[in-house]
């Protein structure tokens, strides 16, 4: 998840009373000398709840046991939203329980919702400790969103993606993840108008990948039913055209060996067909899927037997 200034919230805050010095309650008032100072020593996580709020009361025990079994290595501040909203505000928080840590005087990492007591520890082993200027945030966040859809969390990483664009909105990079992941979701009006003022020529990274995605999709509209196109091909094995608008239909839908396999068959009767159309067609799809895509590595090992058997 992420906060509303790019920093990548993933989960926390419960709030019990704290009597001893390394956790404590603070308002807005308090906030520097609470938060911002201690920070500029050992990190200091921040938590954002309510009384209403049920994970936050979930989560708040949790992390004074970890806070506790530090002993000083972190400090944990709580914040009332309904009695201090102003610091949340400041900080994109949209729900609770909320948790930022803050070190050398600013956000680093965050994280929203009720974690496991393992899941906390994992974020505090990840801190920067001890003085010194931290990393910076937006990168931080734009990390952590990669991470997340590399784990298949992809709400997460659109959620992170989001609030680093809240922040700082020409970040191409952001724009382009997000796009990708807004079309995989089915957003495809939306993902488009996000990638639209970027230039063709430019380096950022899965820009052309999108586009020719994009672009192949689209062309599926007009290709017509499927149905009718496997019936041709009953009729007349060799009607090459028939096969390849079923490969950009399969491409479309997802199903890439699908697809690749129909420009294979293509070639395998006649490689020549067009120019090698179907050969063309068939690096194009590669080059959209990228080189991670297992039916890339296996479409090629087909490919290579047919062009050099």
């Amino acid at each position: 998840m992420s906060t509303g200034n790019g920093f990548l919230d993933l989960s926390g805050g419960e709030n019990t009373g704290a009597g001893d010095n390394q956790i404590v309650d603070t308002t807005t008032a308090s906030f520097a000398q609470d938060v911002i100072e201690p920070s500029k020593e050992v990190p200091v996580l921040v938590d954002f709840w309510a009384p209403w709020c049920g994970p936050c009361r979930q989560l708040g025990p949790l992390l004074e046991k970890v806070v506790r079994e530090s002993k000083g290595a972190i400090r944990l501040v709580k914040m009332n939203i309904d009695e201090h909203p102003a610091i949340a505000g400041q900080l994109g928080v949209q729900s609770i329980p909320a948790v930022f840590a803050f070190v050398g005087g600013r956000p680093v990492d965050g994280f929203m919702g009720a974690l496991p007591e393992s899941e906390i520890k994992a974020f505090v082993d990840r801190l920067p400790k001890g003085e010194g200027a931290p990393a910076d945030p937006v990168e931080q966040a734009m990390e952590m969103a990669r991470e997340a859809e590399n784990s298949g969390e992809n709400e997460r990483a659109m959620q992170v993606y989001a609030a680093i664009l809240q922040r700082v909105p020409e970040h191409g990079e952001a724009r382009v993840a997000l796009a990708g992941l807004l079309w995989d979701a089915g957003e495809k009006e939306q993902a488009t108008a996000m990638i639209a003022d970027l230039p063709d020529d430019s380096d950022l990274e899965g820009l052309a990948m999108l586009k020719k995605r994009i672009a192949l999709e689209e062309e599926v509209a007009a290709l017509g039913d499927p149905d009718a196109l496997f019936r041709r091909l009953e009729t007349n094995p060799d009607d090459h055209q028939a096969r390849c608008d079923l490969a950009a239909i399969e491409n479309a839908r997802g199903n890439r060996m699908e697809a690749a396999d129909h420009l294979l068959e293509i070639i395998r009767r006649d490689r020549d067909w067009r120019d090698g159309e179907a050969r063309t067609q068939l690096l194009t799809f590669f080059e959209a899927w990228g080189p991670k895509e297992p039916a890339v590595a296996k479409a090629r090992r087909k490919l290579s037997s047919l062009l050099f058997a």
